[in-house]
């Protein structure tokens, strides 16, 4: 072979080859672009675009008066594209973006000038869309920003410049009464694990509405970006939820336990305020030490704390003894010295008995722990699951199922239960060895005081979306009736005594009725047991006595001062019930109808003034003044009191303004001619000119009030 022909060979094998590797490459892309293509696109469109969610605006959370608890308010992420105007229009960029960053400083004070200055021009340098200039911005300051250069749309001559604003909404939640009921209100947590708190949890499904979503693109230096500046598909807001509670009785409520709380050196307590007809829950307060003793909502003690309810328990003893026809309010039973003697145990009463002998009335009245735990067990220990049975017919061995989460199951024990002892039967009398929550224990008075109808505690009464009613809940019956008509009404009858002549009569109002039980029991403190003298405190009743329209209940656990339940949670439930009878017109029938207990009859005093003026205050309310001075306000300080004397006003003689209030004792002293001064505060005390001196007319007068 000459080297002419070798030459060719080898160049035409070359030539071959690459004429094949050619068409081997011709072949991958076609096969890459027919029959792989679909699957590598969608692999690139998985790295570089997605779908973002577009969170709904959530419902609303209404009190039942209307007001706002719970809304959502718009916040913003505000972002800058550099390059919404195009390359060769520098210029307008260019004489705009020096006003920009100057608004953006004065708005914003976050950065100077000319920080924002350079950010946004290395941007436009860059060929960035997406720059972030400011988190959480109010709708407010958004409609505010828009109005700023480069960030709406303008015309410059007779071409049309788009806004270089790119924003991206997020939703806030708010309370506009902070912590207003916040526990009840609750929460929903869905980072971790999901966590449902109050009426945000339980009704999330409807609170949330329908998430939107629209499509996002990534983009140099892995920023995403939308797509489109519009959604693809927008969000559905959440409906709104009407809640039963009241603003004016929560912040009542509120107020009356926190106050409570610090007097008594409390750990922790709570109250709730029912409707006695619907189960309606109007206000429910629960509060918490913190570490820094301040009193905070951490915690839903009222569904959620179950424990010993103690005294207030005897209610449902007492009803299972007049319901069995084992004895009537007339029956007597002996307490002998305050001590009862059961096997290795001696039940004790908290105060030696004014007489052996006591009516069922005068036990309960006087709260003896010896007198009910005696009756239990003189009737039921033969047959001691009659007694846990009566207790489960009135629906105390069974959840409420509240609306909103939390509740901790009831525990009422019964003769087959492995803790059941010898004791159980007359522990259980007076209200150990059991388990029932401030709620449980008050869904029973309220059934009590609504003539034996168990109603479940109502938190929400309506769903409402863009305004029309989808889903309306009403009073909802556990037991249509728990007890016979009579031992119901023996029962109120009891309830009522207490407050009149029992542990209650303090707590009495003189302007309307009302039925209740203290409650004091021993906290138990896991390993510890009873040893720790740890004590819950407790009240719970209802008002007016003669037609119920609210309940309440008061627990308030370890306090340090004091533990007796009249005195420790009984000033919640008196403060609360007078704020409610003021505020609540439809309680205030014509006095002379109104039946009040007897306890609370006294004459209120009144201050030293008109003597016509204050007959017409008592004639409406009812009262008949005899002794007009023993009616006055004493403001001698060596105790002697004064005698009412009908001021008279002379001009030119100082008139006697002592143990007048201030309002009317500048009315008297400037009537009669004369300049006031006042220090103090109160009623008058003394003044600088005595009684009876004549003196130029305008001649000051200094008055001093306590």
């Amino acid at each position: 072979m000459n080297i002419r022909k070798s030459i060719l060979m080898r160049v035409y094998l070359a030539f071959g080859l690459m004429v094949f590797g050619a068409l081997l490459v011709f072949g991958k892309l076609i096969h890459l672009q027919y029959v792989d293509g679909a699957e590598w696109r969608a692999m690139v469109d998985s790295l570089t675009i997605r779908e973002r969610t577009i969170e709904a605006v959530r419902g609303n959370i209404y009190s039942n008066d209307g007001s706002l608890l719970a809304t959502s308010v718009p916040e913003y992420e505000v972002r800058f594209d550099a390059m919404s105007i195009p390359e060769e229009a520098n210029d307008i960029f260019n004489s705009k973006v020096d006003s920009l960053a100057s608004r953006l400083e004065k708005k914003f004070g976050d950065r100077s000038s000319r920080q924002y200055l350079t950010l946004l021009k290395n941007a436009r340098a860059k060929g960035h869309r997406y720059v972030l200039l400011q988190r959480d911005v109010s709708h407010q300051d958004l409609k505010i920003i828009k109005n700023f250069p480069l960030l709406h749309t303008f015309r410059d001559g007779k071409k049309r410049y788009p806004t270089s604003l790119v924003t991206v909404r997020q939703n806030k939640r708010i309370l506009p009464f902070t912590n207003l009921a916040a526990r009840t209100i609750g929460y929903k947590n869905t980072k971790g694990d999901t966590v449902l708190v109050g009426l945000e949890g339980a009704y999330g499904s409807y609170i949330d509405g329908k998430s939107g979503s629209q499509i996002m693109q990534r983009i140099a230096g892995g920023v995403w970006v939308p797509v489109n500046r519009e959604v693809e598909v927008a969000p559905v807001d959440g409906s709104d939820i009407i809640s039963t509670l009241d603003v004016n009785m929560q912040d009542m409520a509120q107020r009356a336990l926190e106050k409570q709380l610090i007097a008594v050196d409390a750990d922790n307590g709570c109250v709730v305020l029912m409707e006695v007809k619907t189960g309606e829950v109007r206000a429910i307060a629960n509060f918490t030490r913190d570490s820094e003793g301040v009193f905070r909502e951490k915690y839903n003690y009222a569904i959620a704390q179950g424990a010993d309810p103690g005294s207030t328990f005897k209610l449902a003893s007492y009803l299972a003894l007049l319901d069995d026809d084992y004895v009537d309010t007339t029956s007597t039973v002996d307490v002998g010295n305050g001590t009862y003697k059961v096997p290795s145990h001696t039940i004790r009463d908290s105060h030696a008995p004014k007489k052996s002998v006591m009516t069922v009335s005068e036990a309960f009245e006087q709260s003896s722990n010896v007198g009910i735990a005696k009756l239990v067990n003189t009737f039921y220990s033969e047959h001691p699951e009659k007694y846990t049975e009566k207790l489960h017919d009135f629906g105390l061995g069974d959840p409420l199922g509240l609306q909103i989460p939390g509740e901790t199951k009831p525990w009422v024990k019964s003769p087959d239960s492995r803790t059941w002892s010898k004791l159980s039967l007359v522990q259980m009398a007076y209200g150990y060895e059991l388990r029932l929550t401030p709620l449980q224990t008050l869904a029973f008075y309220n059934a009590v005081a609504n003539d034996g109808k168990l109603l479940a505690p109502l938190f929400v009464k309506e769903i409402r979306h863009l305004g029309n009613t989808i889903e309306k809940f009403d009073a909802r019956v556990l037991r249509e009736r728990i007890a016979s008509p009579d031992a119901i009404r023996q029962a109120q009858d009891m309830l009522e005594r207490v407050m009149v002549k029992g542990t209650g009569k303090t707590l009495s109002s003189p302007l309307y009725s009302s039925g209740g039980k203290t409650g004091t029991a021993q906290m138990n403190d896991g390993a510890r047991g009873y040893g720790a003298r740890r004590y819950q405190s407790s009240f719970a009743g209802y008002f007016p006595a003669e037609d119920p329209k609210y309940s309440m209940i008061v627990v308030i656990r370890n306090p340090r001062k004091g533990y007796y339940g009249a005195t420790t949670a009984g000033p919640v439930f008196k403060e609360l019930a007078d704020m409610v009878f003021a505020n609540d017109m439809g309680l205030h029938k014509t006095f002379a109808s109104r039946k009040v207990n007897t306890v609370g009859s006294t004459i209120p005093l009144t201050l030293v003034g008109s003597k016509e003026a204050s007959n017409a205050v008592y004639q409406a309310l009812g009262f008949r003044p005899t002794n007009w001075s023993a009616l006055v306000q004493n403001v001698d300080t060596a105790g002697k009191g004064i005698p009412f004397v009908e001021t008279s006003i002379k001009e030119g003689v100082v008139p006697n303004v002592q143990g007048m209030g201030l309002t009317d004792a500048i009315y008297v002293m400037e009537n009669a001619g004369f300049k006031t001064h006042v220090t103090g505060k109160g009623k008058v005390i003394n003044q600088s000119l005595a009684a009876g001196t004549k003196s130029k007319v305008g001649t000051p007068i200094i008055l001093a009030l306590n």
